[in-house]
């Protein structure tokens, strides 16, 4: 029988704007400009992410893409590489966190 302690306990903590896991007290995670401030987003609206998500947003754009095309968190979610990352990051546990490989904003895609 559940006492309704782990669903009460996992309501209450935030969930990550991209991914949609919890995000525990204890995992790394940062706030994320809609409109990166140097794009004119200073003082914007901001979302929660864990930190491994936030690395992959920037990985993956530039701050002009995410100024002009990724603005929104259902923008972000739908961009080819970031639903391919959300989509293998579902599958680890809320706490993971890996070293984001690659460079920052890869030359010549497509």
């Amino acid at each position: 029988m559940d006492s309704g302690l782990t669903s009460k306990g996992k309501a209450s903590l935030p969930e990550c704007a991209l991914c949609g896991r919890v995000i525990p007290p204890d995992v790394a995670q940062s706030q994320h400009h809609l409109v990166p401030k140097l794009k004119g987003g200073k003082g914007g609206e901001t979302v929660l992410l864990h930190q491994i998500c936030h690395n992959q947003i920037h990985l993956e754009l530039s701050e002009a893409e995410l100024a002009r095309s990724y603005h929104t968190p259902e923008a972000l979610r739908a961009h080819p590489g970031l639903a391919k990352f959300i989509r293998w990051v579902a599958k680890r546990p809320p706490d993971f966190y890996a070293v984001t490989k690659g460079a920052r904003r890869r030359k010549g895609r497509g």
